[in-house]
């Protein structure tokens, strides 16, 4: 392994709740561990896997939920077990890409660090490699926070959108002129008319030197709190250390706490068929459809003159559909759901009423 090489790291957060999965996603057991496209593998480990064809494992590092470590460690068993990052509560993204760097700096101060999110669908796996690895090697040279952009299909409503400046500063390199949360429809189709739009796959690279000064200047308090604690990352006491932490961390992502804010913020346009299978509609547009275009999951599942739905169900359990159109039906051992499609959004919605009637028990 060359020098550049041996400094080449990933962080798979691995850490949310995919409540928009529900009720095949559940708190205990998120959408993240679960195969929810019947491949055989699970979304962490086809992260992984896909990782692990250009990032030897001991560089790859996973930063979970406390209730989740025992889960990674259980479906990646070649993973060391060192490198299973335990967060003592949610605060979104900001603190655990904080803690992967922080850690990182101390351990290699020449870390090059890619962040991704460990459920998301790659189906192009050598395109992403080559694009990572062209990140890297422009990071590992230039002070810069990077992100991978996706070259939008359609006007989606449920992405980020990053708009870039029309001339390169390095081969396929783009300086970042603005992010835009979800926008609507009218706004989504003027972005993707525009040309200058991609979507925000929430994919980063960087040296982490330069990811620990850009929150030094843009979450000094987040700074403070974990710089305090350096000397005790890769010892036995960071586990102490990090408890100490948490409570002390903002709830706010990188995006809004440090990539909005930079200036020296890049972006890379890429297609390398990617999904972010944040909703069950995106599950849909990545199923292989019947000829009525149902995309079904589960063995035992009769479709009789019904179009278009989603249908997701254990392979014993028998399930006969009839005259339907465009709905999401998941049957799970303890909940049924049966929802419009154009109304998926909402699942979280439903899923805050049920935790306020029913309590935990679904969840």
């Amino acid at each position: 392994m060359s020098t550049l090489d041996k400094n080449n790291y990933v962080a798979i957060m691995a850490g949310g709740i995919g409540s928009r999965f529900w009720p095949m996603s559940r708190t205990n057991y998120p959408k993240q561990f679960l195969d929810i496209l019947n491949t055989g593998r699970t979304l962490i480990q086809a992260t992984y896997d896909r990782f692990l064809q250009f990032i030897p494992a001991e560089n790859i590092y996973i930063v979970t939920s406390v209730q989740y470590s025992d889960i990674v460690a259980n479906q990646l068993p070649d993973l060391p077990k060192e490198n299973i990052l335990s967060e003592p509560s949610r605060k979104n993204t900001a603190p655990c890409v904080a803690y992967v760097s922080y850690k990182l700096k101390q351990l290699n101060p020449n870390a090059n660090l890619i962040c991704a999110p460990a459920d998301h669908l790659v189906t192009d796996p050598e395109t992403f490699k080559t694009i990572c690895l062209d990140a890297l090697h422009f990071t590992s040279h230039i002070k810069a926070l990077v992100t991978l952009g996706i070259k939008p299909t359609n006007p989606n409503t449920g992405y980020g959108y990053i708009q870039y400046e029309s001339f390169a500063v390095s081969e396929n390199v783009f300086k970042v002129k603005t992010f835009t949360e979800k926008p609507d429809l009218d706004l989504a189709k003027t972005f993707i008319a525009s040309g200058d739009f991609l979507w925000n796959a929430g994919i980063f690279v960087w040296e982490v030197k330069n990811i620990v000064a850009a929150f030094e200047k843009y979450l000094p308090e987040m700074h403070e709190v974990f710089d305090a604690e350096k000397a005790n990352f890769n010892t036995p006491r960071e586990t102490e250390a990090i408890e100490r932490i948490y409570p002390q961390c903002v709830n706010i992502s990188i995006d809004y706490g440090v990539m909005e804010k930079a200036d020296n913020v890049y972006v890379i346009p890429a297609s390398f068929g990617w999904s972010d299978l944040g909703t069950w509609a995106s599950a849909y547009e990545t199923f292989e459809k019947d000829y009525l275009s149902n995309a079904v999951g589960g063995k035992n599942v009769f479709v009789l003159d019904a179009t278009n739905n989603m249908v997701h169900a254990d392979h014993k359990k028998l399930v006969v559909l009839q005259g339907i159109d465009d709905f999401i039906i998941v049957d799970t051992h303890d909940v049924l759901l049966i929802c419009k499609k154009e109304n998926e959004q909402q699942i979280k919605e439903y899923v805050a009423e049920i935790k306020r009637i029913k309590g935990d028990k679904y969840l």
